[in-house]
């Protein structure tokens, strides 16, 4: 690829803008607020924790059903930040487990703003800047529910609502810019075969 825009422009295409990972990694949140409400605030912390394995999984299948390939051009300059922002917030959750041993109500917080600080970075991943918003509430998400004492249950559906929220609010962002680059492009063709049309015969 020859420039950083195209290399955008092939993960935005591959991964609907990452929409489907962010819907996917809501899910896995949400399944984590849910046993925590009927089993345990320690059953849903393994939860996460465990259900985050199947996030980039669940993610392909759902880019596959919405008509993507879920992967990426072999040559993408951008492959290795996805893959290395992966493994940053693998090797934050560690601190996230640490802040739970001291209060276990601080568990889904810390793991908030390590997403965040993931998120932040699809911002260069997709061209989006949507991404930035996205880090930002994350952030105030998780400090709120420190300053407040959040229940363990508020913390793990606090991040849910607000992976789902910018899950759907990104897909349709995209589609809009998707549908607006094409009507561009019809346009732009139709004004050529304009003028070609009017130009003068030999």
């Amino acid at each position: 690829m020859d420039s950083i825009s195209a290399a955008q422009e092939d993960m935005r295409h591959a991964y609907s803008a990452g929409a489907p990972g962010i819907i996917a990694s809501g899910t896995a949140w949400f399944a984590a607020a849910l046993v925590v409400f009927f089993v345990s605030p320690t059953a849903g912390i393994l939860t996460l924790i465990f259900g985050g394995m199947l996030i980039f999984p669940v993610s392909v299948l759902l880019c596959k059903v919405l008509g993507r390939t879920g992967k990426h051009s072999k040559d993408n300059p951008l492959a290795p930040l996805a893959i290395e922002t992966t493994f940053w917030m693998l090797l934050s959750i560690p601190i996230s487990i640490g802040a739970a041993l001291y209060k276990i109500e601080w568990f889904f917080p810390a793991m908030i703003l390590v997403i965040a600080g993931r998120y932040l970075t699809f911002s260069t991943l997709y061209g989006m800047r949507i991404f930035w918003l996205f880090g930002a509430v994350l952030v105030g998400a998780g400090a709120l529910l420190v300053v407040l004492e959040a229940i363990v249950f508020q913390g793990a559906l606090a991040g849910a609502l607000v992976e789902y929220v910018f899950g759907v609010s990104i897909y349709i962002a995209h589609k809009c810019a998707a549908t607006n680059a094409r009507q561009g492009e019809n346009a732009a063709s139709q004004v050529l075969a304009s003028n070609s049309d009017n130009l003068p015969s030999s």
